[in-house]
This record gives C-alpha cells, structure tokens and sequence, in this order.
C-alpha cells in the first residue's frame, strides 16, 4: 500500500519505472504506473478505480477511472468519474473530463476541459473579460 499527502491510497498494482507496457489495461482498486503505458488504461468499474501517474510515468492512450492523482505525462483523452489532482509536473494532450478538479501551480494541459454534471459533459468557456467602454 502506497500513501498519498490527502490519506490512503490502495494500490493493487505497479507498473514500475524502466517498464514499458504495450496493449490496454484494465484494473480493479488502484493502479501506480512508474513505466511507460502504450494504450488504453481503464478501471474495471469506472466509479471505483483510483489511477496514480507518477513523475516519470508516461500514457498514450485514452484514460478512465474515478480518481486521478497525476505527476507524469498523458498523451490522449482523460474522463474522471471523480477527483482528479494535477500535481506540478502533471502534463496532458488532450481533453480533461472531470468531476472535481485540484491543479497546482506547473500542470500543463493542451486541451479542452470538460466537466461532468450529473455524467454528462460541460466544456468549461475560458475566463473573459467584460469590455470596457471608454465615456465619450
């Protein structure tokens, strides 16, 4: 069992750091990849699976499960039943659909951010400004 800084998270398995897995993935509890994953990584039960990419890891492929603490790279689309966290170095290519969303300063995401309300998706608009008009 590995422990996150927010409590526990169960890992049920690793993919540790100089792996390379090619093909999809599906897991049950928690996954920590340290490796590199060429495919798809899927919890079993998308309301119940909790998917750590740490610093070195790397994902191209596309990404479900219920929580998300990530520190590595994902290349492809992310849906998150739940919570994700996006801890400094977290980079993605590619759209972010999410539930609730915690991002520290240094995650980079090129891409849409989607968020679910009540399972469907809403593109978040990006913060604009109201124009100011000049008093003739």
């Amino acid at each position: 069992m590995f422990k996150s800084k927010k409590g526990s998270t169960k890992i049920d398995s690793l993919i540790g750091q100089g792996t390379t897995v090619r093909g999809d993935i599906s897991f049950a509890g928690g996954l920590r990849i340290d490796g590199t994953v060429i495919g798809r990584v899927s919890a079993s039960d998308p309301k119940n699976g909790t998917l750590v990419v740490s610093e070195k890891a790397r994902i191209e492929g596309s990404v479900q499960c219920s929580h998300l603490i990530h520190n590595g790279e994902i290349v492809g689309p992310i849906e998150v039943a739940q919570y994700v966290e996006l801890q400094t170095k977290a980079r993605i290519t590619g759209d972010l659909s999410y539930k609730t969303l915690e991002m520290h300063a240094g995650a980079m995401i090129q891409g849409k951010l989607l968020h679910l309300s009540n399972g469907k998706q809403e593109e978040v608009d990006p913060i604009t400004f109201p124009t100011v008009s000049q008093p003739t």
